[in-house]
């Protein structure tokens, strides 16, 4: 059964960040308990399906400012409409280490903690952290205090440089915003190519996803994932943190962020999101799904200007 779900609230904000992933992902979640996960992503989720919170707040996906004016795209600021990400945790001093990050969303310059946030998509934040050659992908939902403060464990597979990214929406704000900062995990470091391009992903336990469609630069394309199970297709896919798909964008090169999630629609096999690349250049994409009680994350390159998976090889996790 083909569900078509089109983003459509974040058009112009598509238009000036696209940039997901969601593949290789391995994701702690300390808010939501009881769900499997897999090498890859942290379980936890809600009942609700489709856009239903987006419909509310006029947000269809995180990443950037919902306004045609938003010149710069969403994760490539530490600061923005005063709000600032104040990462704690800078520097991790051994990888596949389990360690604890910590950081705060202050205002207005005093340093002054955020604690009033809207809740989107099931949390009230979304943490990302990709590594700069985009091998490496994270998402988690860390725990508040009362005073701000959040924190979230999370294990790094290799030394190097990483972008943490800050998706939430302020009580006070109409609209989200998604902040970045560096972080580094000391060691000896060695980095990889981006995979190639591909029109599959292996997610595990016989599951892979399928990449169809194109993603067009500067104008507005479908690209649809279609999951199946040993080679047969899975109509009962489960909502995770209200949707039946997430799809995450990083750009390679400056990793420019954008996190789209889809319309009603569902269970599967086919879950389809309409994106607009801001320039021609190489993408990865990450999808989170869930299935049988656990999350699972595929993982794609692609090239805005060309069809979906032009290429023959490819990687999935």
């Amino acid at each position: 059964m083909k569900t078509g779900l089109k983003i459509t609230a974040f058009a112009a904000a598509v238009a000036a960040t696209f940039g997901t992933a969601y593949g290789v992902g391995k994701g702690v979640d300390p808010i939501a308990a009881g769900e499997q996960k897999t090498a890859g992503h942290a379980a936890g989720g809600h009942a609700e399906t489709g856009r239903t919170e987006e419909a509310q707040d006029g947000h269809a996906g995180h990443g950037a400012s919902d306004t045609a004016a938003a010149a710069v795209p969403g994760g490539l600021q530490i600061s923005e409409r005063g709000h600032t990400l104040d990462l704690r945790t800078r520097r991790i001093a051994a990888a596949g280490e389990r360690t604890e990050l910590s950081f705060a969303i202050t205002k207005d310059g005093t340093g002054r903690k955020v604690t009033a946030y809207r809740t989107k998509h099931g949390k009230q934040l979304h943490l990302i952290v990709a590594s700069r050659d985009l091998t490496v992908y994270r998402h988690l939902h860390p725990a508040r205090a009362a005073d701000g403060t959040w924190k979230t464990p999370v294990e790094l597979p290799k030394a190097g440089g990483y972008r943490v990214f800050a998706d939430f929406a302020p009580q006070a704000e109409k609209e989200g915003l998604t902040l970045g900062a560096d972080l580094s995990v000391t060691g000896k470091y060695a980095p990889r190519d981006l995979p190639a391009a591909s029109r599959t992903a292996a997610a595990g336990d016989g599951y892979e996803v399928r990449l169809g469609g194109a993603l067009g630069a500067g104008s507005a394309s479908e690209l649809t994932l279609s999951v199946a199970k040993n080679g047969k297709p899975v109509t009962d896919l489960q909502p995770y943190l209200g949707a039946y798909g997430h799809l995450v964008a990083l750009r390679s090169g400056d990793l420019a962020y954008l996190h789209v999630h889809p319309n009603r629609g569902g269970p599967g096999p086919e879950v389809s999101f309409t994106a607009t690349a801001p320039s021609n250049g190489t993408y990865r994409l990450f999808l989170d799904f869930k299935h049988d009680g656990t999350v699972r994350t595929a993982e794609f390159t692609v090239h805005a200007g060309q069809s979906a998976g032009d290429h023959p090889q490819g990687h999935g996790h």
